[in-house]
């Protein structure tokens, strides 16, 4: 078939393979083209299709050399939809590493669910005995507890009082206001359900006493914080309660592995286009100004470029691993620069529709956008009829 971008709001309906493959090849050119790492061995990744989880997986693999398992939600094609951008995403990972002579293996399934830990644990035993990094980056709207069946959904609200500012429609440039009701204790309680370390804890748990996790093993997750601009909307909102949560739940487990020599951090990221930030109202305005102060200073990252800068230069530099006074790993260091900060705040007080193009990249948001999905890759022919149905060749 002929796949073109179908969209619903801030939701991609269909993806490329081409694409994709395309985008997950020019991430691993651009990791051999750095210095090689002496880094993980075996590496468990939870939500390993997109985004971080993808970057970690590349990183570590062309990086360092390590065998990886990915886990991630399943979503092959039919005859009649394509199958999702993480779908095609692992399965041209996999073949890469493949090739490279690297063991790589997915298990497709409920992050949250006891049975996918079960398989994971089992893999680890018989393909690598164990693991000495986990990388856990699940990004989800919706959590069933695996004990109780309760059903949780996360929101992305203020606390306290309604807030309002600008936003903006990427797909047209039109800049409105926007307010957002606070969220109710139900609702805070449930994101934080969803969103903060739980999970994250029962992973290394089932790891832990499946005997699969080894003694100095290392594991992350990842959150944000960002500027003032966007603190009543994330950090001070509802989802800032739930990355309170996972940086405790950090704390909790680092406390608990060192003492074999292990540890356990939360990485601080820069503020990205993916499909979580998307979601965001307030939050593509300011990334869209945020990414062209960046590029014009030569300080623009994406998700593979903060990934390598993370291992090379925090996990595995050698020595202790430089973080903040929370103990959070920080490579948001480049967005949270004062100068960076300055011209983003007069940017944003001067942003109209009118002038969205000219004082922002909302341009480079937009391609990037698409970009997750495969499509507005550089060398892809679109034209071209491809076949959608596309096989992952290592999976559990």
């Amino acid at each position: 078939m002929i796949i073109k971008p179908r969209t619903r709001g801030f939701i991609c309906t269909t993806s490329h393979p081409v694409g994709c493959a395309a985008q997950v090849q020019e991430q691993i050119e651009y990791v051999k083209s750095q210095p090689a790492l002496k880094g993980p061995r075996n590496v468990l990744v939870i939500g390993a299709s997109t985004g971080y989880g993808l970057a970690s997986r590349i990183v570590s693999a062309f990086g360092a050399g390590a065998n990886t398992i990915g886990i991630y939600r399943p979503s092959s094609s039919t005859d009649k939809r394509t199958a999702s951008a993480g779908w095609y995403n692992s399965a041209a990972f996999e073949k890469a590493a493949e090739e490279a002579g690297l063991k790589s293996y997915s298990i497709t399934g409920d992050a949250f669910a006891n049975e996918t830990r079960e398989k994971a644990v089992e893999l680890i035993r018989s393909e690598f005995g164990q693991v000495d990094l986990v990388v856990y980056s699940v990004a989800s709207a919706r959590r069933t507890d695996p004990n109780t069946g309760e059903v949780s959904n996360s929101v992305l609200k203020p606390i306290g009082q309604s807030y309002t500012n600008k936003t903006v429609n990427f797909h047209t440039g039109e800049i409105t206001s926007v307010t957002l009701e606070p969220a109710t204790e139900e609702e805070i309680r449930q994101t934080v359900t969803v969103m903060g370390g739980e999970d994250w804890e029962l992973w290394m748990d089932a790891l832990q006493q499946g005997g699969v996790l080894a003694d100095d093993a290392t594991t992350i997750a990842f959150s944000y914080i960002g500027p003032e601009l966007t603190q009543a909307i994330y950090r001070e909102g509802s989802i800032g309660q739930a990355k309170d949560h996972l940086e405790a739940t950090a704390h909790k487990l680092n406390d608990r592995m060192s003492a074999t020599g292990g540890r356990a951090y939360v990485t601080v990221a820069k503020a990205l286009v993916t499909q979580s930030s998307s979601a965001i109202p307030v939050v593509p305005l300011y990334i869209s100004a945020l990414y062209k102060v960046m590029k014009e200073k030569g300080l623009h990252e994406g998700c593979i470029e903060q990934l390598q800068r993370l291992f090379a230069d925090r996990l595995y530099a050698g020595g202790d691993v430089p973080t903040d006074e929370q103990g959070r790993i920080r490579i948001d260091d480049w967005e949270m620069r004062e100068d960076v900060q300055d011209e983003v705040a007069k940017l944003w007080n001067e942003l109209t529709t009118d002038n969205i193009y000219d004082l922002s990249d909302l341009e480079g948001y937009r391609r990037e956008f698409f970009q997750l999905f495969g499509f507005e890759t550089d060398g892809v022919d679109y034209e071209a009829d491809v076949d959608p149905n596309v096989e992952v060749p290592h999976l559990r």
